[in-house]
Formats: structure tokens, sequence, C-alpha cells
């Protein structure tokens, strides 16, 4: 596991590392409109995981995945709020993205 000082810096090493795709969270999947794809949870690996807290504001608290599909054709990222931020999901993404919620 990485260690990351900053959320840019994680973003460009884990986009050296292949980790090219942008996601975005929605309700009960992820999507990447670069690609044009959808994946679900049974679909999708968490690979790594990183928090950071910002200093001064709540708002700075971002969590972000490295996820990889399961079939190892797409490997990407998402950076999501979280605490008072945090968007409303699925219990099934809830269940899939529980252990840093």
């Amino acid at each position: 596991m990485h260690s990351y000082d900053t959320v840019t810096e994680a973003l460009q090493d884990l986009a050296a590392r292949g980790y090219s795709a942008n996601f975005n969270l929605l309700p009960d999947c992820i999507e990447c409109k670069e690609h044009s794809l959808i994946i679900h949870p049974e679909d999708f690996e968490i690979d790594e995981v990183y928090r950071f807290e910002g200093m001064n504001d709540p708002g700075d608290n971002e969590v972000l995945y490295a996820i990889s599909s399961t079939d190892h054709k797409v490997k990407g990222v998402l950076l999501d709020a979280y605490g008072t931020y945090a968007d409303a999901i699925s219990e099934v993404m809830l269940d899939k993205l529980k252990f840093v919620r």
C-alpha cells in the first residue's frame, strides 16, 4: 500500500500505474462517462483506498478508491466525499464501500 500526502499526488501515481478511468458514484453503480461504462458492484473490485482529511474545512474530507473491473479490462479511480457530505447510495453500494464510509 502506498502513502500520499495529497489527493493530487495519489491521482498522479495511480494514473502512472494504469488507473486511467475516472469513475462517478451513482446510487447503485459507478460510471465512467469518457468510456460510456456503467459498472455494478458485483463487477468491480476495490484495489486500494486512501482517505484525505481537510485541515480547516470538513468539506475537504475525501476518500479515493483505486478500482478494477472484475474482467480486468478497466482500471480507474473514484474520488468521493465522506462524512457529512457523502452522497446517498444504495444498500448494495454501501456494503461494497463500507470499510471506509
